[in-house]
């Protein structure tokens, strides 16, 4: 995996030749970024990350043999240091959003989405926000896949655990802010609102930032239409 100062490695699935080459090329060129490889199908793509052992995969979703939202589960199952993946669509679907991001409610699943028509830019800087250690979090995906989700399955928001500043935190983390956006709004170091962030996940039992978000939703805490602060 990445060390300090080295690039983030990257292996791209993408069923479509041409797509996958033309993200090849465009993101080998974007700063802090090395491509080991490409695969075309899911099957492939668990193969070549295993052997190649790239810190983030850039997973489609439609592909045949093994679609990208099953082999990220088997690729990710019982791994002791596994690939973070994100994974790249057409579609900006509920099932897509559900099966993507609703398997990492459980801690076995994507930690970003993407869509395919964003600039190369925002698509490079997912994967290196995911590098990093955290999720790409889209409020629109994130609310669909929540109404998408059974009603039986809501889950309780211990609210009395959670500071005044937590709920804020958290509140922040639903808008799809980052560590060091969260730390601008709230006049922070970036090292507290990551702080902060940890112990949000800890009070809730979440498995990562998606989990807590869909949480936050499901509670109430977070409702349909609430926006980051102007500016981000």
């Amino acid at each position: 995996m990445t060390g300090s100062g080295a690039p983030v490695t990257l292996l791209i699935a993408d069923d479509d030749a041409v797509t996958r080459s033309g993200l090849r090329v465009l993101l080998a060129a974007q700063p802090g970024l090395a491509v080991l490889g490409e695969a075309a199908d899911g099957v492939e793509a668990v193969e070549q990350a295993r052997r190649l052992r790239p810190d983030v995969v850039l997973m489609d979703v439609r592909m045949p043999r093994c679609d990208g939202i099953e082999a990220t589960r088997q690729l990710l199952a019982g791994a002791a240091d596994p690939p973070k993946v994100v994974m790249i669509t057409t579609f900006e679907n509920d099932g897509y959003v559900t099966g993507a991001l609703g398997a990492g409610a459980s801690g076995a699943g994507a930690s970003g989405f993407v869509l395919k028509r964003l600039p190369v830019g925002q698509i490079a800087e997912a994967v290196r926000v995911v590098a990093a250690g955290e999720a790409i979090l889209f409020p629109a995906a994130l609310r669909r896949m929540v109404t998408a989700r059974p009603r039986g399955s809501a889950e309780a928001l211990p609210r009395a655990a959670l500071t005044a500043r937590e709920e804020e935190v958290l509140r922040l983390m639903a808008t799809g802010l980052s560590n060091p956006e969260i730390a601008e709004v709230l006049t922070v170091s970036t090292e507290t609102a990551k702080t902060h962030v940890g112990n949000v996940l800890t009070k809730l039992g979440a498995q990562n930032r998606t989990h807590a978000v869909v949480i936050a939703y499901e509670s109430g805490l977070v409702v349909p239409g609430f926006q980051a602060p102007p500016g981000f």
